[in-house]
């Protein structure tokens, strides 16, 4: 496995990845589907802070981040997202995505780390407390999706 930052011709694969996430799943909120246009242009503004791993030609998952909130008070806070295809999940695949990940945003002076976590999630927040991030928040009700109110818990990692 080789992970590595995200090209245009992978752009395919991460939406066929994320797609069933957001259409299937109270993982994320969000019920906007991603296109490979929208992904080229997120691979080309984060460069190196959208990463991939591939096995054999395979692309398996992906993990990125982003600016915690808007403003330069916040450009040394980060938020991220790390999904993976069905075919990685419990093979260290996530955890190699989010070191990968995390020495990047340290290489980029960053000073922690967030994930915002759905509350019908325990899967994301187990996998996250064993990285070593502390969960600081839990936001009642602020998802909404599938007809019904969710949670999101906030976990944080000092860099």
């Amino acid at each position: 496995m080789i992970i590595r930052p995200a090209v245009a011709g992978d752009a395919a694969a991460v939406a066929a990845i994320w797609n069933p996430i957001i259409d299937d799943s109270a993982a994320t909120f969000t019920n906007l589907r991603k296109t490979p246009e929208g992904l080229q242009a997120d691979f080309a503004a984060r460069g190196p802070a959208f990463l991939v791993a591939e096995d054999a030609g395979l692309l398996l998952g992906f993990a990125t981040f982003f600016q915690f909130r808007g403003g330069p008070g916040y450009a040394k806070t980060l938020e991220h997202t790390v999904i993976l295809g069905p075919a990685a999940r419990g093979r260290g695949v996530g955890r190699a995505l989010m070191e990968a990940l995390m020495n990047e945003a340290r290489a980029q002076g960053a000073h922690s780390l967030f994930a915002g976590v759905s509350g019908e999630n325990p899967a994301g927040i187990a996998f996250h407390g064993a990285l070593g991030f502390r969960e600081i928040a839990r936001l009642p009700e602020v998802g909404f999706k599938f007809g019904r109110w969710m949670d999101l818990v906030l976990m944080q990692k000092f860099l």
